[in-house]
Order: structure tokens, then sequence, then C-alpha cells
């Protein structure tokens, strides 16, 4: 399929879908603002429904009851189906159906889930619901205002079986998400694709699963699927309005960079930044596809723009990661803490899938901050505990500021006691106690 002219992708959060209200006003947006040509729609689960379906499986893996907020987060989206059908000319009874069904699916499939099986590919089948429930009630919204124009496709991106961190079949993905755009354009005859984001599937001895992204991984999806059908732009719809220097719910003053490089935002992402999934640059920037992040309350502002671009200094970004834990390895014969020793240490946090925030070494003793989980750090303590001695605090948390100044360290360290500092040419960062 050659590249189609005008192809865009939008990706909706959480909170642009969190409601009916929200719901409608993706809808106003695509409608006023939206581009003539093929519309790629990526949606995540609504509000803080991830954290509630984290919350059910968890209880369910461990034997504990879980109807009580089964049957909340299940009320939560049926109140926003009422509140649609209600704005609706169209919606009929078999729109209550149709979500109704989907919650037995996800009820079935929780009936199903045992302490003996794989946590990580049970939450990748348990926690995708949430995706699947939200883009229902897109699909229907867009289709109440677009009659015949508007086709929904379950996950679109290939992955293996890396559960809960997919990694992409590029050669798949772009197989399939052509083969949708297809559908829609010629035996469909629409012009907007809605898909989930942060969901993928693989096949496991024959039988088709599904796994997910990471966290936040519906920007990755919206980044992945305009690399496989070579589309215009990717725009983010996000509650600010645009990329900030830093979260205006903790820091004030914050500033709006108009745009940005790539390259700038990944180093931001990768430190923690939360308006860009740290994946999502790459294979933007590898086709120089350029995204916006623009706000679903004010979509006729400006946003930002990040590109291949060549900018002035840039103002100090401020970035706060909470949840951390510090552990240190020291050895236990006072030896130093050798090339071989990090890479056994380095091998056990790949095991016990924890990614490294910071590191710092000493000649007897190398320290890492992680997000903090604690079945996973215990994993880490078990396969370490023989070899090392093991320290570890939690309850912390990490800041990084990105093209420091001396007066934004001091801004940002004043009363506070630093337990790991490490400074950069560009970046300043230090872990202390929340």
């Amino acid at each position: 399929m050659e590249k189609i002219p005008g192809l865009e992708v939008y990706k909706f959060g959480g909170a642009s879908v969190k409601d009916a209200a929200a719901i409608l006003n993706l809808c106003r947006i695509v409608r006023d603002f939206g581009p003539q040509g093929p519309l790629v729609i990526v949606v995540s689960a609504m509000g803080k429904t991830t954290n509630a379906l984290e919350e059910i499986y968890d209880l369910a893996f461990n034997g504990r009851d879980y109807s009580v907020q089964l049957a909340a987060l299940a009320a939560y989206h049926q109140q926003a189906a009422t509140e649609l059908k209600a704005q609706s000319q169209q919606l009929d009874e078999d729109f209550y159906l149709g979500l109704s069904n989907a919650f037995q699916d996800l009820e079935h499939a929780l009936g199903k889930v045992s302490p003996s099986d794989n946590y990580d590919e049970g939450y990748d089948q348990i926690v995708s619901y949430g995706e699947t429930h939200s883009a229902y009630l897109v699909t229907s919204a867009l289709a109440d205002l677009f009659p015949k124009q508007v086709l929904y496709k379950r996950a679109l991106v290939a992955t293996d079986a890396t559960w809960r961190e997919g990694r992409v079949d590029w050669a798949e993905t772009e197989q399939e998400s052509k083969h949708a755009l297809e559908s829609l354009l010629t035996n469909w005859q629409g012009r907007i694709l809605v898909t989930e984001g942060f969901v993928g599937t693989t096949y496991v001895d024959d039988y088709e699963r599904t796994t997910t992204l990471g966290r936040e991984g519906s920007d990755y999806t919206a980044a992945i699927l305009a690399y496989c059908l070579r589309a215009e732009s990717v725009t983010i719809w996000k509650d600010v309005a645009g990329l900030l220097n830093a979260d205006p719910k903790i820091f004030p003053d914050t500033v709006r960079y108009p745009e940005i490089s790539y390259r700038e935002t990944i180093e931001m992402a990768y430190y923690g930044a939360s308006v860009i999934h740290p994946k999502t640059l790459k294979p933007l920037a590898d086709r120089n596809i350029p995204l916006r992040v623009k706000s679903f309350l004010d979509p006729a502002a400006a946003g930002t723009i990040i590109h291949d671009c060549q900018h002035p200094a840039l103002a100090p970004a401020f970035i706060r990661k909470t949840d951390q834990c510090l552990l240190s390895f020291a050895s236990k014969d006072f030896s130093f803490i050798s090339e071989e020793n990090m890479a056994v240490i380095f091998a056990a946090l790949a095991q016990a899938k924890l990614k490294i925030n910071v590191m710092q070494n000493s000649a007897i003793s190398f320290s890492v901050c992680v997000d903090f989980s604690e079945r996973r750090v215990h994993l880490l303590l078990d396969l370490l505990r023989e070899q090392f001695l093991l320290h570890y605090n939690t309850g912390l948390m990490l800041f990084t500021i990105k093209n420091y100044t001396a007066a934004s360290i001091a801004q940002l360290t004043q009363g506070k006691q630093l337990l790991l500092e490490q400074r950069t040419r560009g970046t300043f960062q230090f872990v202390c106690a929340a």
C-alpha cells in the first residue's frame, strides 16, 4: 500500500476519555480540528481504570474477593454509557449489551486466574480489558457523530511473548495495520480507525494471547502505528498546554516549550517526564514524523511540536519520580566492585525486571535507584544475598534537572537531605526522602 497523503494519528489518554463528557469532547475535537483525510485514533483506558484493574487482578491472583471492586468498575463504565446514550440519536439497547458482554468476558477471565499462573502473563490478559472497554465507548460515540465512517480494530500491534513489556514485531505490525487501514478505506469506505493503546498480541502454542507494552504504553502504540503507516504526524492530547518544563501540579511557574527536538524530548522522557512515554520518540524520529502535544481542554491552542530542529538553550526541566527504592550492594570480603561483580548485579536486575534510574559505584559498593516493586525487589535480593551485603531504602524520590543551572540546583535541593547525587554536563540528579 502506498503512503496515504494526510493520514494522521491521534492518541487520547485516560484523562481525555475519563467519562461521557470527556468522550463527547473527543468527538468534538475530531469534528472541529481533525484532518480531512484518514485518522487513526489510539485510546487509553478510562481515567484510573488501569489502576483499578491492577488491584482486581492482584486480588484474584491471591485468591481474595474482588467482587466489590469489579462491580464499582462496571458501574463506572455503565454510567458513562448511560450518559452517552442520553446525548445520542442513534445508540440503542444493543449499545448497552455490547458493554455488558465485554464485562462478562472480563469476569470470565478473572475466574480463570490462579496463583500457579505466570503473574505477568495473567496481568496482561486482565489489565488490557481497560483499553477494550474504553475503545468500545469511544467507537460508539464517534460512530454516532460520523455514521458509517468509523471502524474499530483490536490490538494492531504484534509483539513477542515478553509479558508486560512486549517487544514489537515490526513487520507483522505493519502488515496488520495496513490491512486494517485498507479495510477502512475500501471495504468499509470510512475514514476513522479506532484501536487500543498499550495492548498487543502474540501467539503461544498457536493460541492468540494478549500482551502489553508497559505502563503508559498508549503513546508508544501511536508512534508504532504512525511509523508503520507512514503518517504525516502524531498528536497526543493531554490536559496540559503542551510539553512543559515541569509538572504544573508539582512545580509553580512552568514554561511551555513551543518546539523542541527529538533528542531533548527523548532524554526528558527517559528521566521520567510524564508527558511522553520513553519509547515513543525513536520510531517517529526514524521517519521524521512530527509529534504534537496539545490540550484537549483548549484544542485551538498552539501546544508543542517535537521534531528535527535546532533551538536556543532551553529553560531547565524539572522531573520528579516518586516511590523510588535505593539499593546498595557491597562485597562481603572488602574486595573491589569489579566488572565481574557488576555483571552479576546487572543480570539479576534484568531477571527481576527492575530498570535502573540512577547508578553509582564506590570502591566496595554499587548503588542503584529503581522504581519500587516489592515483589521484584525481593526477587532481586533473593538472587544476590549470598554474594553481596545488601541494603535498601524505600519511599524515596528521584529528582532530575535537565539543562540545569546553579540557581535551579539550589532551588530544588534546598531543605532536602540528599542520599545520592550525580551530575553530568547537562543533567543533575539526586535521591532524597519523600
